[in-house]
């Protein structure tokens, strides 16, 4: 089995996951919103957001690990630990509400550094079309559980709606980059 790659501190990263043997992780929507509640808990001190999506067995992530100085809780755990965290608080609440018992989610996380502006731009759409590559919706803003919408909205939000949108020189070229990427783009190219 190779080295897992540590999360460093300043470094962009594409985070996805799924559930063990491809199993359900989201089967009603407090699923959903659950899980958005307990990643903003656990993952936002420490982490930005520029795209995200969930999907009924698996879900993605486009974050940056903050700086150590940017912070800003007295626990400073690791970025690899927060995670784990979330996993872990999710799992628990989960097996509960279900009845059921062990892992739910497939180990270790995967991870994979973004190297470059474009690969981060086609990272971006990459993610909101899941949806549309799984057949679920012809358009990503038809999906509720991504940063689709809130990408495109002026409603307060944490995610770095300004600066993923200025990754696309505008909304327009936004709106239309995930258009034509829909039938583009394979999972292959960027994992």
């Amino acid at each position: 089995m190779p080295a897992i790659q540590p999360l460093e501190n300043g470094k962009y990263y594409h985070i996805y996951n799924r559930g063990i043997n491809s199993d359900i992780l989201f089967k009603e929507n407090g699923n959903y919103e659950h899980f958005l509640k307990l990643y903003d808990l656990h993952i936002e001190p420490m982490a930005e957001t520029y795209a995200w999506c969930l999907m009924k067995n698996h879900f993605h992530f486009l974050i940056r690990i903050k700086e150590v100085e940017e912070i800003k809780t007295e626990n400073k755990i690791l970025p690899s630990q927060s995670f784990s965290n979330l996993f872990n608080a999710y799992t628990k609440a989960f097996n509960k509400k279900y009845n059921r018992h062990g892992a739910l989610f497939e180990r270790p996380f995967r991870r994979k550094s973004i190297e470059n502006e474009n690969y981060f731009q086609n990272l971006i759409a990459y993610i909101h079309n899941n949806p549309v590559h799984h057949n679920i919706c012809e358009h990503p803003i038809n999906y509720p559980w991504s940063s689709y919408i809130t990408c495109i909205s002026d409603k307060p939000t944490k995610l770095k709606r300004k600066e993923v949108i200025e990754i696309f020189n505008d909304v327009e070229n936004f709106k239309y980059v995930h258009q034509l990427k829909s039938n583009d783009l394979t999972i292959n190219s960027f994992l």
